[in-house]
């Protein structure tokens, strides 16, 4: 497993799991991000991530990006 940070662009990877606190784990699987799910990578902006999942686009700061394991 590798944090979703180290995926490269336009890549589709399947969410293993989601580490960090509660509230946080709690946060990303609201925005859809649930084990078993796919997500990909559409860009980087000044290290922060715009990703795709279930069909919608969600920005992410890198460290948020850091607790989603692929």
């Amino acid at each position: 497993m590798i944090p979703l940070t180290m995926a490269r662009s336009g890549e589709a990877a399947t969410v293993k799991e989601i580490h960090g606190k509660e509230n946080i784990r709690r946060f990303l699987e609201s925005l859809g991000f649930v084990a078993g799910g796919t997500v990909s990578i559409v860009s980087e902006m000044s290290g922060n991530l715009i990703v795709s999942v279930k069909d919608t686009r969600v920005a992410l700061s890198r460290s948020m990006a850091g607790c989603i394991m692929i």
